[in-house]
């Protein structure tokens, strides 16, 4: 792929913008984070089971749906209003209440009583002509017809138990037009949708949804940002310590310089190939190891000591100057075993992929020449079933799974081939991290 043109295109990323993802991308895991182990999101998960309760549900349907007149207190309300308001029980009531009424009962009882159906002493009698128009009135009909009527037992009963404290309370609930707001339960939905509303809740659930962060899939390993020297040691990091560590190759041009040529200043670490005379020892194919006398100086270092790790994710902010062979990547320290080359500058051209002897497979970054001037950022992910890089946030090179089932550590080294023409150079790292795999 010609990552000339996927910049253009905006596949690829520039690497301030790419940086700047990685960053907002930290920055969201970390909040992520925090929100997972916030006693807010654990109050929401509570209340969640609570509102999508069968029960919660039924409760909340039964006050934001049911009509007060389908209540039981509204039906018998509404009963004993109708019936309290009837002219039939209200007159009977006013009679009750009405002493002239009162005293024609009193007098209804006497032995007087059949003088009101005497003619002769309704027109002699005022008091009996007064008693015997009640007599005849709507007013005693209408009394005689209640006295022992089912109405008037029904609203007895009725006021009896409408007037009860028990009563009041649950009318006055379903008498309410705003019942649910004013509910226990509404008290509970409120501070759930409050929750759920709120940006940490909305953010932590949408960021998972959309898996834009690594929470779920890495957990940070290694930091380094080049401040010093206390992650890297001179060498290869040899497994079998009778190997000289730190030899150089009499197919190489360099002698490597025990870590005098790496720098941290200024937020990097520089590994520096310089143009100067060096005696060292060096492997040789015919004779193994023998003093060789170099035209240059160069370094290799290993973070074997610092840290190791099998499995994850591996990023370098990396980038070469002038002359040579520039590597970045992984290494196992047992010469043989394939090394990864995160980042590779062959001396014409950056290049990526798996270093293992005639299965070697590698992916030109074509476009990158720029990478002689211009940091970018190398990314190897290293899974159970398959090997991916990445410049930037573009995938260059997806491979089976080929490693060995043991941890690697990270290897840095600058060197130039005797077949090339030599000249000064450097690899410039920015910073190194890696993320442990949680999948």
């Amino acid at each position: 792929m010609n990552l000339f043109t996927a910049r253009l295109t905006g596949k690829m990323l520039s690497t301030d913008a790419f940086e700047k993802e990685i960053a907002d991308m930290q920055a969201r895991v970390k909040r992520w984070r925090a929100i997972e182990k916030s006693p807010e999101l654990a109050e929401y998960n509570e209340l969640k089971k609570i509102v999508e309760s069968h029960d919660f549900q039924e409760r909340k349907n039964e006050l934001v749906n049911r009509k007060y007149k389908d209540t039981q207190e509204g039906r018998k309300m509404l009963e004993y209003e109708a019936l309290a308001n009837s002219s039939s029980i209200r007159s009977y009531r006013r009679a009750l209440n009405d002493k002239e009424f009162q005293d024609f009962l009193v007098f209804r009882e006497s032995e007087d009583f059949q003088k009101i159906k005497s003619f002769k002493a309704v027109l002699t009698d005022p008091l009996i002509r007064k008693y015997n128009m009640l007599y005849y009135s709507s007013k005693y009909k209408n009394y005689l017809k209640m006295l022992n009527s089912p109405d008037l037992k029904r609203l007895a009963d009725l006021e009896e138990e409408v007037h009860t404290e028990d009563f009041q309370k649950r009318h006055a609930v379903w008498a309410d037009t705003k019942r649910w707001q004013h509910s226990d339960d509404y008290k509970t939905y409120a501070r759930y949708q409050e929750l759920a509303n709120s940006d940490d809740i909305k953010f932590f659930f949408e960021s998972r949804q959309e898996k834009i962060d690594w929470a779920e899939l890495f957990r940070p390993a290694f930091d380094d940002d080049m401040s010093s020297n206390k992650n890297w040691k001179p060498g290869y990091g040899y497994a079998n310590p009778v190997m000289k560590d730190g030899h150089s190759r009499t197919s190489e041009l360099q002698a490597y310089n025990n870590g005098k040529n790496t720098f941290f200043a200024e937020g990097r670490m520089d590994l520096e190939t310089r143009n100067e005379s060096k005696k060292a020892i060096a492997w040789d194919e015919k004779k193994g190891f023998t003093d060789h006398v170099f035209e240059y100086t160069s370094d290799v270092m290993n973070t074997k000591d610092a840290f190791m790790q099998e499995e994850g994710l591996f990023m370098a902010k990396v980038r070469s100057q002038g002359a040579g062979h520039h590597f970045f990547g992984l290494s196992n320290g047992k010469p043989g075993n394939p090394m990864v080359a995160l980042y590779h500058f062959n001396g014409s051209r950056p290049q990526m992929g798996l270093i293992n002897g005639d299965r070697t497979q590698m992916a030109d970054l074509t476009g990158l020449l720029p990478a002689n001037y211009f940091y970018f950022i190398y990314s190897f992910r290293w899974t159970k079933h398959e090997l991916i890089w990445y410049v930037n946030n573009l995938e260059l090179l997806r491979l089976p799974n080929r490693l060995p089932k043991e941890a690697m550590f990270m290897l840095a080294q600058s060197f130039l081939p005797a077949t090339e023409k030599g000249g000064e150079g450097k690899l410039k790292v920015r910073w190194a991290r890696v993320y442990r795999s949680v999948e």
